[in-house]
């Protein structure tokens, strides 16, 4: 903790975000029967995955402090701009959210996008494949990614350390998948620098993972994902997708969005995993 956690202005602060937040922004219905203006505290609750009860006692003034983690989830689920996450953090007691936290920061019209692709299967990725934000058909297709911690947020460190990080994505693709993984990182650590936590990961796997080692030294920059994937899911098999890709470079961060062509088995299997949601799939 840097400062003092005040929980009283943080509580009043949280109200009026929660007031000025319109089911409209987070795709929501408004309803016949809402008369308060703003989001009930249970919708935004959820938004930030966490309690209900968590949530109000901190509108109220006598929760616990929340960890940093816990404040960039508000911050998100709020909709925040990126002065508003900054204040919230000061207000929460910490000086200043630390960089890769920063880096976790979905901004409010990435976040409307989302909320717009709420039935479609996407997710937002982080500059070092950390999964920000999925749709309920995203963790369906590929389990829930925003529940990993430390290490394990990023992508590639999960594909070198986990064996099961690879289980849904074609054998055949495999070694391809390992050359991108290592080349985007080393493009991390070129734009970053040494000491950055892009070149404490490439140092991490370098000592952790032979393979990741070996590509390593062969200096590949500038491989990019192919547009087509083949993923083998636990229940519905295989399904060949296509990823569509938008940037938003000012944060580093990249949308993807995952359709199979009309008329397909891919098609038919992705709509089943769309309709029956990330429930019925879970890991």
């Amino acid at each position: 903790m840097d400062r003092t956690f005040d929980r009283s202005s943080l509580g009043a602060f949280l109200r009026t975000r929660r007031a000025a937040l319109q089911p409209e922004d987070v795709g929501l219905r408004r309803g016949q029967r809402r008369r308060a203006p703003g989001l009930r505290r249970e919708e935004v609750a959820e938004l930030c995955s966490m309690s209900a009860d968590y949530f109000a006692r901190l509108e109220r003034g006598d929760g616990p402090q929340p960890s940093e983690h816990m404040v960039a989830a508000i911050a998100r689920g709020l909709r925040l701009t990126p002065d508003e996450r900054d204040h919230l953090f000061l207000l929460a007691g910490y000086r200043t959210a630390h960089r890769d936290l920063r880096a976790q920061h979905v901004s409010p019209g990435l976040m409307r996008v989302m909320d717009g692709l709420a039935g479609t299967t996407a997710q937002v990725m982080g500059p070092l494949g950390e999964t920000l934000v999925q749709t309920p058909a995203a963790v369906a297709l590929l389990g829930d990614q925003t529940r990993c911690a430390g290490n394990a947020r990023s992508a590639p460190y999960r594909w070198f350390t986990d064996p099961a990080a690879r289980e849904r994505y074609h054998p055949e693709d495999h070694g391809e998948n390992s050359r991108v993984n290592v080349a985007q990182l080393r493009d991390a650590v070129t734009r970053d620098g040494p000491g950055s936590r892009a070149a404490d990961l490439a140092g991490i796997l370098r000592n952790t993972s032979d393979e990741f080692a070996r590509l390593w030294e062969r200096h590949e920059v500038g491989l990019r994902w192919s547009d087509t994937k083949r993923f083998v899911h636990p229940q519905v098999g295989r399904l060949d997708l296509y990823c569509q890709l938008l940037l938003e470079p000012d944060q580093g961060q990249s949308l993807l969005i995952f359709t199979a062509t009309p008329g397909t088995e891919s098609h038919e299997k992705l709509a089943l995993l769309m309709v029956l949601g990330a429930d019925q799939f879970a890991e």
